[in-house]
């Protein structure tokens, strides 16, 4: 359990550099300790020195994609909590490739209002 006196740190990930700075500065103005990272594989980079408590991807990206980085980042940070987020319709099938290997993870879609990502957090 986290301590209540230690910030969150979230990973947010996401080929769209706008989208994915646009929510780490809205999750560090609401108390969390949030990084952006562009693709999967800096996620993964970015994820062994921040050891995120929460990870919010993308799913549709060039080379590694999310599920692809949420999966290596999950087995290098037991306990990261995955989140994905996805405007793509393929993404159902990507998902369901990935839990038929054991790996499951939450999804939202996307666009997503920063309240609702907010609200999703802290539930």
């Amino acid at each position: 359990m986290l301590d209540a006196s230690v910030k969150k740190r979230v990973l947010i990930v996401d080929d769209e550099e706008i989208i994915a700075d646009t929510l780490a500065l809205i999750l560090n103005r609401n108390g969390f300790e949030s990084e952006a990272a562009y693709s999967g594989d800096k996620a993964v980079e970015k994820a062994l020195v921040l050891r995120p408590h929460v990870l919010i991807s993308d799913v549709v990206m060039q080379g590694m994609n999310g599920i692809e980085a949420a999966i290596r980042i999950s087995e290098s940070v037991p306990g990261c909590r995955i989140i994905l987020f996805s405007g793509n319709a393929a993404t159902a099938d990507m998902l369901e490739d990935a839990a038929a290997e054991g790996h499951h993870f939450e999804l939202i879609s996307k666009p997503i209002h920063p309240r609702v990502l907010l609200d999703h957090l802290v539930a």
